[in-house]
């Protein structure tokens, strides 16, 4: 069974897609850290690479996006049947409408296109391409011929679609009313750009919540949970034949369907395996790498086998975290070296079916000749690790956990504080003195904490002696004082 988690507050959503009980796809948003691909822009063209065919385009950020030839949900080779990709032909001081397909990330500026889409729940609408693609996951021949066919003759003359695979259960009329409201949504976008001034927005993406829900049809999910009655019956709306239900408990919902801890594992290096062996992931600047290693596996028969079921888990492992964690772009592999050639070619061929869940493309899955697997992974959203992650404050190179990921940790262990204490009505809370100021910085403590805590007080105080990802709670007695510095947080304050 899939099921579609949303755990919402004012400051940030966060969306698990969980199968069985195992988290899958993992997307958050803060509200001052919301994601810009989607998103159309008037754009500026500052300067052209011509030995990189390519431009810097300013679209009102800080840093300038880059266009250039490919960057596209259609395979440009077929629409030039066959020929050499056409290059978009621009100049200096041109003004262009161009969409935004990967995020800006470190010092690079957002990765741009000329080649506008806009996705519905079946759908893609080209506006500029006449171009027809049916997805890969709907594998009936007939029903691909007749969605393709049915698409062709509703579809305004010099456009295209892509027919999404949630188009496989849907009826005509619904996809006949997207295909219409898509081509609505186009002539505003086009009216709008006349209008609006250059470098600036034309067009916003929905929001997390709706892209979320947009997703999850292609996706076979058998219901969507929030904690939010107002916000599930926007949901309602949008979500169709899927199923949408409250939670109204007094833990987290993430904490209740047991899925937290296994977020909260998502900022970690180290990932274990079932059978003892584990992974190390890390990321640099160019690419991501993935050690396997034995650890306490010591298989059966010999040094091969063992080897080759340990390389044999961590394929299925791997795919399930670079979905998890959006790791995106070069990925390489270093399998634990095995000797027998059949033995390599089923660890690769394993990790090519297990890549196959995964809604991003993954291309060149090869081995090289030094054992190595390399891989690439469509790159548009940033990782998980950039919300979860953050420079260590101890060491120049290194990462720790964010203050704002130890402030959702820091919540659901309150939580389960104050389910045990319910006798206790103040509370003190050690924390680094970052966390200490995040917190008060970002006005953050969830409706959770205000429905469980009601009429009680919680105070904050910054410990430099603890470690940046450590905190204590413990309650207080009557007559014990409040310490110098601690500073309380009044939770009807908050609007939570």
């Amino acid at each position: 069974m899939k099921n579609l988690i949303i755990d919402y507050n004012p400051h940030c959503v966060r969306a698990a897609l969980v199968e069985d009980g195992t988290l899958v796809e993992f997307h958050v948003e803060h509200s001052s850290m919301r994601g810009i691909v989607g998103n159309i822009y008037k754009g500026k063209v500052e300067n052209v690479v011509s030995g990189m065919k390519a431009s810097f385009v300013n679209i009102g950020l800080d840093k300038n996006g880059f266009l250039y030839c490919g960057e596209s949900l259609v395979d440009s080779g077929k629409l030039n049947e066959g020929r050499e990709p056409h290059y978009v032909n621009v100049s200096p001081g041109d003004v262009i409408m161009c969409q935004v397909v990967k995020d800006e990330f470190g010092t690079k500026g957002a990765r741009l296109t000329t080649d506008i889409t806009l996705p519905g729940y079946f759908l893609v609408l080209l506006p500029n391409t006449v171009f027809f693609g049916v997805s890969r996951k709907i594998e009936n021949e007939e029903k691909r011929a007749y969605l393709e066919e049915l698409v062709k003759s509703i579809c305004p003359q010099n456009m295209g679609f892509i027919i999404r695979s949630a188009a496989d259960k849907a009826t005509n009329e619904d996809i006949i009313s997207e295909a219409s409201r898509l081509v609505e949504l186009w002539k505003k976008v086009e009216e709008d750009y006349k209008k609006a001034p250059v470098k600036s927005l034309v067009f916003r993406d929905a929001e997390m919540l709706e892209r979320a829900i947009r997703d999850t049809y292609s996706e076979d999910v058998d219901s969507v949970i929030v904690n939010e009655s107002a916000l599930a019956e926007q949901l309602r709306a949008k979500a169709g034949k899927v199923k949408v239900s409250v939670y109204d408990g007094q833990r987290n919902v993430f904490r209740y369907y047991g899925i937290s801890e296994q977020v909260n594992k998502l900022a970690d290096r180290r990932v274990d395996l079932e059978n003892g062996a584990y992974l190390v992931i890390d990321k640099t600047e160019a690419l991501t790498v993935v050690d396997v290693n034995t650890g306490r596996f010591v298989g059966g028969k010999d040094l091969e086998d063992t080897v080759f079921k340990t390389n044999m888990v961590a394929a299925d492992e791997i795919a399930k975290q670079l979905r998890v964690r959006n790791v995106s772009g070069i990925v390489v592999i270093d399998f634990i070296d095995m000797t027998d050639p059949e033995h390599k070619e089923a660890v690769v061929e394993r990790l090519k079916l297990a890549l196959k869940k995964d809604r991003l493309k993954t291309s060149a899955v090869e081995m090289t000749t030094l054992g190595l697997v390399e891989l690439t992974r469509k790159k548009a959203k940033l990782p998980v690790d950039n919300f979860m992650l953050t420079d260590c404050p101890d060491c120049m190179d290194g990462h720790t956990v964010s203050e704002m990921q130890l402030l959702f940790e820091l919540r659901d262990d309150f939580i389960e504080f104050a389910l045990r204490n319910r006798n206790c009505s103040v509370a003190l809370v050690k924390v680094h003195k970052r966390v200490f100021d995040a917190l008060f910085e970002a006005n953050y403590m969830p409706r959770e904490v205000l429905k469980i805590w009601k009429g009680k007080k919680i105070f904050f105080l910054a410990d430099e002696n603890l470690k940046h990802d450590k905190y204590e709670i413990r309650a207080m007695d009557g007559v014990e004082s409040i310490p110098n510095g601690a500073k309380e947080i009044n939770l009807y304050a908050l609007g939570v």
